[in-house]
């Protein structure tokens, strides 16, 4: 049962952070400019450790039954993230233009660390994921075993930040040629309007 409880927790955990999302998309970006990439993916496992534990701890039950604060995160969310996919398709069309365009702007630790914050904690998303439904399968086991499901979940996001970072930082080279970073931005870019889209579509049928 702990086995299976800990491989549960991480291969839910994976299956929620791997399709791509503000968090994945900024440490993308970090890696492929080599920029606090290793910070950046560090403050996402802390974020995510944070959120599950609140989750697996009860903390799912406050969230799903306020609707006023579902509502709060949920326009935060989608004003975040469409001024995001502004952004993103801003850098994409610069990309194209300038094909002397490789080198990017390195932003603060400050900045880093004040964007992690906003991508994670102004995303509906991540507190559905980790609070909600990692939150919810992790509470229905008794007290011993979630504790095991916990660390299983927890470590599905250090492995899965770990490697996106390393990851993207090991190919930057290759990410960084202008047309391929122009259709990385470009993608990014389209999935911030679609989560932003699809967080309405959620909040009009709540």
């Amino acid at each position: 049962m702990i086995i299976t409880a800990a491989t549960q927790g991480f291969i839910l955990t994976l299956s929620m952070i791997i399709p791509i999302g503000s968090q994945n998309s900024m440490l993308l970006s970090q890696g492929i400019n080599k920029n606090h990439h290793l910070m950046t993916a560090g403050l996402f496992m802390l974020y995510d450790a944070m959120m599950i534990s609140l989750g697996v701890l009860g903390g799912s039950l406050i969230l799903s039954s306020n609707d006023t604060l579902f509502t709060m995160l949920t326009w935060g969310g989608i004003a975040f993230l469409l001024s995001y996919g502004v952004m993103s398709f801003k850098a994409a069309i610069c990309g194209v233009k300038s094909a002397t365009n490789n080198v990017v702007g390195k932003k603060s630790i400050k900045v880093v660390f004040l964007t992690t914050l906003v991508v994670t904690f102004l995303n509906p998303h991540a507190y559905i994921d980790t609070v909600m439904v990692i939150g919810s399968v992790g509470g229905q086991y008794n007290d011993n075993v979630k504790l095991y499901f916990l660390i299983g979940a927890i470590s599905g996001s250090i492995v899965w930040f770990s490697t996106l970072a390393l990851g993207a930082a090991r190919l930057s080279r290759q990410l960084s040629q202008p047309k391929v970073r122009a259709a990385i931005d470009l993608s990014i870019g389209l999935v911030m309007w679609f989560i932003a889209w699809s967080l309405l579509m959620s909040w009009l049928v709540k």
